[in-house]
């Protein structure tokens, strides 16, 4: 199934009409750099997609028909088609985040134009917007000195920053260089090379020792810890779960499901006991996140970074590399770990932990769905219960190797 869209466009004040449907070849609806180049060829005007309104169809945050609020930055000549009866859709919403408004947006497209130029980058061209959705806005600015990229994030995800600064002051090379920042966006030098979905086996063990190096250093650093840092130690996230059973999913998992998931609770206390220690955790630790031209990659995309157990980063990159590379990742990040801290268990964490992290999904995912406004909520509805499940599934299967259940 492929992605159509259509656009409710206004201008400032005004609401001009609707346009579409247009197919896009890229499913995923936060990608919105196609929508963009399909809406300006159409309506001859500069334009920016502020946010979803609705979507019929699809799943898992793809394919179905997407319906867009779109800003025209100027009024276009043609004539838009207007609606029998034209939905409130502009009201104000107190969770929407600021890339989401028309006014919000000019001020971070202000800010990040006027910071760049302070620092002697000044943007010699539009701006492209590459992504929008509750959990970022991505944007590409040229510069006389190559790209630019700016991001903002929500509130319930304002750390990127501070932990790539982190990162940053152990290993400048391993994350990207941040050219300001400021409550919740940031500019990033461009990054060249290619995401890591296809890392080859050099390079997934290259990127996996290299993280765990660094991460080791921070976890010696407890001072150093970056403000505003979430703490998701294993005592922290195992009351979160039950937080979470007892209230936003109870009424959505069976008897059993919940009975399973309650007796995985002991593992927290099993997985301290393999010794690994707290230290500054990715949180999306998957290849996706990773950047190389052929030499070390680079890690992006901070914004689920907490204080916590490193296993989670550990089974992240396993469960999204390539079957041919997984286990020699595996085996890297085992092997890395156990050279950092000798007496602790690192294969043991991983087994203890792969139901475990799907629990710490399913709060990360309630985080989301809690600080979103209703209708971005279709990126992100089921996944809370989505992720238990998977952690039910694993606990059935206790005696597979690592990433049965993955």
């Amino acid at each position: 199934m492929s992605r159509t869209f259509s656009a409710w466009v206004t201008s400032g004040e005004d609401f001009l009409g609707v346009v579409g449907p247009f197919p896009v070849d890229v499913p995923w609806w936060s990608e919105v750099e196609p929508v963009v180049q399909r809406l300006q060829e159409s309506l001859g005007v500069p334009v920016f997609v502020l946010r979803l309104l609705s979507v019929e169809g699809g799943e898992g945050a793809r394919d179905g028909h997407v319906t867009y609020h779109v800003e025209a930055l100027e009024r276009p000549s043609m004539l838009l088609q207007l609606p029998a009866e034209p939905a409130v859709f502009n009201g104000y919403e107190a969770l929407r985040a600021p890339w989401a408004r028309i006014d919000g947006l000019r001020e971070l497209l202000d800010w990040s134009t006027g910071t760049l130029a302070a620092a002697g980058r000044p943007v010699t061209g539009p701006v492209e917007q590459r992504r929008t959705w509750n959990l970022a806005g991505l944007f590409r600015l040229p510069t006389a000195r190559g790209l630019v990229w700016l991001k903002a994030t929500p509130h319930f995800a304002s750390v990127e920053a501070a932990a790539i600064a982190a990162f940053a002051r152990v290993d400048p090379g391993l994350v990207p260089t941040v050219l300001g920042s400021a409550g919740g966006r940031l500019l990033m030098e461009h990054i060249p090379g290619e995401d890591c979905w296809q890392a080859s086996p050099e390079t997934a063990a290259l990127g996996v020792r290299r993280f765990v190096a660094a991460q080791a250093v921070l976890a010696t650093r407890p001072w150093d810890r970056p403000s505003g840092l979430p703490d998701r130690r294993t005592s922290v996230f195992a009351e979160r779960v039950r937080e979470l059973l007892d209230g936003p999913v109870s009424g959505l998992l069976t008897a059993q499901e919940l009975t399973v998931v309650r007796e995985l609770a002991g593992r927290w206390s099993l997985l301290d006991e393999c010794g690994l220690p707290d230290t500054v955790v990715h949180g999306d630790f998957h290849p996706g996140n990773w950047r190389s031209d052929g030499g070390p990659p680079v890690i992006v995309d901070f914004a689920d970074a907490h204080w916590g157990n490193p296993v989670l980063d550990g089974l992240r990159v396993y469960s999204f590399l390539p079957d041919a590379v997984r286990a020699g990742a595996a085996r890297a990040w085992v092997d890395a770990w156990r050279a950092e801290v000798p007496d602790s268990d690192p294969a043991r964490a991983l087994a203890v932990a792969e139901p475990l992290a799907h629990l710490a999904y399913a709060v990360r995912y309630q985080e989301f769905l809690d600080g979103i406004e209703p209708s971005e909520r279709p990126y992100h509805e089921d996944d809370p219960v989505s992720s238990i499940r998977q952690a039910v599934r694993c606990a059935a299967a206790p005696d597979q190797e690592l990433g049965a259940c993955v």
